[in-house]
């Protein structure tokens, strides 16, 4: 009548313990395919080539802030079977913000003003959002897309903020060594 003991059973909590996910800041965001399958492209000589499926994510991404008129998305990349990206809530962060520009059409439902979003919603709807357009794709409603949760450092000042932008746009040139990377290259 307890929980599962097993390893792949246990969850350590990956939240900060106490720190409020709607406030006003900058979030590095790691979401991963079930079983971390390879579904979203293909990496050739450093570069991203999206697949279908990876085109379908890596538009949702763009368009959360339609959904939610309190996000920016910052810089992202969709990889073979993960997603980087820095999501912004609340308006500014630092003086060198300069959020990613995001522009989608088709009659997307906004939320009323001045509702603030958590990160926890935001990234939940990019997961519903996009898995929802990979399984119409592929015709296998409800199939899992991604693994359940998310990995979400806050970041804390200019200088995080460049430095994870930084690693997000050279991740398709390391990914022979990346370890998300299931064919990688141990140097």
């Amino acid at each position: 009548m307890g929980m599962c003991a097993c390893q792949p059973c246990r969850r350590s909590p990956l939240r900060l313990r106490g720190f409020d996910y709607s406030q006003p800041g900058a979030y590095f965001v790691t979401v991963r395919t079930q079983s971390r399958e390879t579904r979203f492209g293909v990496v050739v000589d450093g570069v991203m080539r999206l697949s279908t499926e990876g085109k379908i994510v890596g538009g949702t991404w763009l368009c959360l802030p339609d959904h939610y008129p309190d996000v920016q998305m910052d810089v992202f990349v969709v990889m073979p079977n993960h997603v980087h990206g820095i999501v912004i809530l609340g308006g500014h962060v630092g003086a060198g913000l300069k959020p990613a520009p995001t522009s989608c059409g088709g009659g997307l439902t906004v939320e009323p003003a001045g509702r603030h979003h958590s990160l926890s919603e935001i990234v939940r709807g990019s997961k519903t959002f996009s898995a929802r357009g990979v399984n119409n794709l592929r015709g296998t409603p409800g199939a899992p897309v991604w693994q359940r949760g998310f990995y979400e450092p806050v970041l804390r000042d200019d200088a995080d903020l460049d430095r994870v932008r930084r690693y997000i746009e050279a991740i398709p040139i390391r990914w022979a060594a990346d370890e998300e990377n299931p064919k990688r290259i141990v140097p």
